[in-house]
C-alpha cells in the first residue's frame, strides 16, 4: 500500500487499509478479519470501541468539543486528574498536567527536572525508548532509525546498561558503569534526572531488575536527582496492575503516562510529586489542546473500567495463557528458532533466536508476513526486532485469544 500525499518516512509494518475494529479483532476496507494482536502499539488495552468509551465520547462531544485549560478550566480535565491522583498508587500528594502525547510527557518531565534542580544533564538507558521529539530522541537506547540523519541533538544525555534478566546485564555491571560515567564522563551534581521504563516496550519487554531499581532509588535520593519512570506503555494495566512500578518495590518522582490511558484517544500524563510539579512559573506548563475535554470524558470512561479486579482477572487469564502455550511449544520443540520468553505479567515477548545465538530478524519479518496472511496482526520490537511483542487488549476473550495463539503457532512451525 502506498499513498503518495502520505510521507515515506513513515514506517508501516502491516501494509494494509483498517475499517473497523471491535475489542481484540478488526477488518480491513475488503472484508478480512484479523485479530490484534498489537493493539495500536499498546494503546488499546480495553480493545476496539469499548462500548463504555464510546458512549463517553459521544456525550462529551455534544457538550464541549474543546477548551483550552490554560484559558479556561473545564470540567472533564479536573475529575479526571482527580481520579487519576487516586489511581497511581504513591504514598505522597500528586498532582501533574495532561499532554497529548507519551513524548509530550517526556519533554515537560524534563522540564521540570531542570527546573527544580537547575541542572541539564539526564541519564538514560541502553534500548530505551520515550518518544520522537526531539529532546526525546536523545533519551532513546538506539540510534536507528530515530537519530539517524537529524544532526545534533539537545543534551547533554548518557546512557547506561539497562539491568534485566532478559538482557543478561547483571546489577554489578550495572552499577560499575555508572560508577565509571561519573567518574569519567560527567559531574553527579550536574544531573538533573535518570529517566528509564520499568519494563522497556520497543526494547523487546525487558524487565528492570528490582535490585538495581531501588538502589538507583537510593542513590537518586542521595545526590538530588530526580527520578523519572515512564510507563507510556506499561501503564494502565498491561502488566496485570495498575502500573509495573509498583513490581519494583519504589516510588517515582515523575510518572509519564499514556498510550491506553484514553482507550485509544490521544491523551498522556505527567505526574509526580506535587511539589515537583509546582515549580515552574506560571505558563512554563500547558499547551492549546493538551487534555481536550473528549479525551478527558474517555479518560475517565477507561478508569472506570480498570478496577483492581478486573486488572486481576484480565492480567491473570493472559498471563497464565501464555505461559502455558509457551511451554507446550517448548516441550514440542515446535520451533529451532523459538528463544526466550521476555517481559512480566501479561507484558510479554517472544524473542526468535538462530542455532547460533543470532537475532533471526529475516525470521521474524516472515512470520509477521505469514502470521497477517492467515489472519493475526503481530509487532516487532528490540534492538534487532527479534522479539515478538505481544499487545491484545486485556480485555480479549479467551477464546479469540487462544484463536491467535493458534494461528502464532503454526507460523512458528512453519519458520525454516
Amino acid at each position: 500500500m502506498s499513498v503518495d500525499t502520505i510521507s515515506t518516512s513513515i514506517s508501516v509494518v502491516h501494509p494494509l487499509l483498517l475499517d473497523h475494529g471491535k475489542n481484540a479483532e478488526v477488518w480491513d476496507t475488503s472484508g478480512k478479519r484479523y485479530i490484534d494482536f498489537v493493539g495500536g502499539i499498546g494503546v488499546l488495552n480495553l480493545g476496539h470501541c469499548n462500548p463504555r468509551i464510546v458512549a463517553a465520547i459521544q456525550q462529551q462531544a455534544g457538550k464541549l468539543t474543546h477548551y483550552a485549560y490554560n484559558a479556561a478550566p473545564h470540567e472533564p480535565y479536573v475529575q479526571f486528574m482527580e481520579r487519576l491522583a487516586a489511581f497511581v498508587p504513591v504514598s505522597y500528594p500528586l498532582s501533574g498536567m495532561l499532554t497529548n502525547s507519551g513524548a509530550e510527557a517526556a519533554e515537560n518531565a524534563l522540564k521540570v527536572a531542570r527546573g527544580v534542580t537547575r541542572r541539564t544533564a539526564v541519564i538514560a538507558f541502553d534500548g530505551g525508548f520515550h518518544g520522537r521529539t526531539l529532546a526525546t530522541l536523545n533519551l532513546n537506547g538506539k540510534v536507528a532509525p530515530y537519530k539517524q540523519g537529524v544532526g545534533v541533538l539537545p543534551g547533554p544525555v548518557y546512557h547506561l546498561p539497562y539491568p534485566s534478566k532478559d538482557t543478561g546485564v547483571t546489577v554489578d555491571e550495572a552499577l560499575k558503569a555508572m560508577d565509571r560515567l561519573f567518574s569519567v564522563e560527567i559531574d553527579v551534581n550536574e544531573v538533573a534526572c535518570f529517566i528509564l521504563e520499568p519494563v522497556q516496550g520497543e526494547g523487546g519487554f525487558l524487565t528492570l531488575d528490582r535490585g538495581f531499581a531501588q538502589k538507583l532509588r537510593e542513590f537518586c535520593d542521595q545526590h538530588g536527582i530526580l527520578l523519572i519512570i515512564d510507563e507510556i506503555q506499561s501503564g494502565f494495566g498491561r502488566t496485570g496492575q495498575r502500573f509495573a512500578f509498583s513490581r519494583l518495590g519504589i516510588e517515582p518522582d515523575l510518572l509519564l503516562l499514556g498510550k491506553s490511558i484514553a482507550g485509544g484517544v490521544p491523551l498522556g500524563a505527567v505526574v509526580g510529586r506535587k511539589a515537583l510539579l509546582d515549580t515552574l512559573p506560571k505558563g512554563g506548563l500547558g499547551g492549546t489542546y493538551s487534555g481536550n475535554p473528549i479525551a478527558c470524558a474517555a479518560a475517565l470512561a477507561t478508569l472506570d473500567e480498570m478496577t483492581d479486579a478486573n486488572l486481576s482477572a484480565w492480567g491473570e487469564l493472559l498471563e497464565s495463557t501464555l505461559l502455558e502455550r509457551y511451554q507446550q511449544w517448548q516441550d514440542k520443540g515446535l520451533s529451532p528458532l523459538l528463544g526466550p520468553l521476555t517481559g512480566v505479567g501479561a507484558m510479554r515477548g517472544i524473542s526468535l533466536v538462530n542455532p547460533d545465538g543470532t537475532p533471526a530478524t529475516r525470521q521474524l519479518a516472515e512470520l509477521l508476513q505469514s502470521a497477517r496472511n492467515a489472519g493475526l496482526l503481530l509487532m516487532p520490537s528490540g534492538k534487532s526486532r527479534n522479539i515478538i511483542r505481544l499487545l491484545p487488549p486485556l480485555t480479549i476473550e479467551a477464546e479469540v485469544l487462544n484463536e491467535g495463539l493458534d494461528i502464532l503457532q503454526d507460523c512458528l512451525a512453519r519458520l525454516g
